[in-house]
C-alpha cells in the first residue's frame, strides 16, 4: 500500500528516542520530510543525522517550541502537514502520594503543552492535515501506581477528540494512539520499579504473549497521520497487543 507520504512535512515531538522517534523513522522510510525535537542537542543531532531529518532540541512545555517547529519546517521545506505528539510519561506513583509540584509540573508538559503544540500546529494545516496524540492504554483503563499518567491521558483523549470535531470542517484529522506495553526506555523505567510477579503478570495480561517492538508503533502511528486512512479521525486507537479488556 502507498501511504501516500511522499514529500510530506511532518512534527514529531520526543523524536530523539522511543515512540515518538519509531514514528520518524517509519515517516522517513515512506518517503515523508520530518522536524524531530528532543530534550538535549546530543540525542537531537543523533536521531536526526540516523533518520536524515531536521532537529530541535526543546521541550514541549516551552511555549515557543510550536513556533519554533513551524518556522523549522517552513525554513527546510517550505510546509508542513502534520503532528505527531509525543512527550515522556509522569513519574510513576500513585494519586495519593504526587505533589502539588509533581502535577504541575506534568500537566505543564504532558496536557498543556501537548494542546498548544496541536491548537497552533493545526492554525497551519490545510485539507488533508493530520495531528496524532501518542497517549497511553491508562485512557481506557487505570494503570496501576501511575496515577498521574492516569488523570492526565484520558483528559487528552478527550481533548484529541473534541478536535477532531472542530477540524473536520477544514478537512483535517486528530486522531489519539493508545500504546500498551511497548519495549522502550520508559517501560524499563516503569518494570524496574516492578517486581517479578509483577513483571510476569503484566505480560501474561497480554493475549499476543509480549511486549511490542517500537516499530510496530512507529507504522501504525505513520499510518494514521498519511493520506492513506484520509476517512480516520477523532478515534482511539489501541497499539497494545490485545491488552485492553474492552471494545
Amino acid at each position: 500500500m502507498d501511504l501516500g507520504l511522499t514529500d510530506r512535512v511532518y512534527l514529531v515531538t520526543g523524536g530523539s528516542r522511543g515512540l515518538g522517534h519509531a514514528t520518524a523513522a517509519a515517516l522517513v522510510a515512506e518517503g515523508a520530510r520530518v522536524v524531530i525535537t528532543g530534550r538535549t542537542e546530543e540525542t537531537v543531532a543523533a536521531s536526526a543525522t540516523e533518520l536524515g531529518a531536521a532537529g530541535i532540541a526543546c521541550d514541549n512545555a516551552d511555549p515557543a517550541t510550536p513556533g519554533r517547529l513551524l518556522a523549522e519546517a517552513r525554513e527546510r521545506y517550505g510546509r508542513v502537514d502534520g503532528l505527531l505528539v509525543s512527550v515522556g510519561g509522569p513519574p510513576a506513583g500513585s494519586v495519593t502520594a504526587a505533589t502539588d509540584e509533581q502535577w504541575r509540573d506534568a500537566f505543564e508538559s504532558v496536557f498543556l503543552g501537548a494542546v498548544r503544540l496541536a491548537r497552533e500546529v493545526a492554525a497551519e494545516l490545510g485539507a488533508g492535515g493530520s495531528i496524532a496524540f501518542v497517549l497511553s492504554s491508562s485512557v481506557r483503563v487505570p494503570i496501576g501506581a501511575l496515577g498521574i499518567s492516569n488523570g492526565l491521558r484520558p483528559g487528552l483523549a478527550m481533548v484529541a477528540k473534541s478536535m477532531a470535531n472542530e477540524l473536520g470542517p477544514r478537512g483535517v484529522r486528530v486522531n489519539g494512539l493508545l500504546p500498551g506495553r511497548v519495549a522502550t526506555d520508559r517501560m524499563t523505567y516503569l518494570d524496574e520499579r516492578s517486581t517479578p510477579e509483577q513483571r510476569a503478570a503484566s505480560l501474561a495480561a497480554i493475549p499476543l504473549g509480549r511486549y511490542g517492538d517500537p516499530a510496530e508503533f512507529g507504522r501504525v502511528a505513520a499510518f494514521v497521520l498519511s493520506p492513506a486512512a484520509s476517512y480516520l479521525t477523532g478515534a482511539m486507537i489501541p497499539v497494545d497487543g490485545g491488552v485492553l479488556p474492552g471494545l
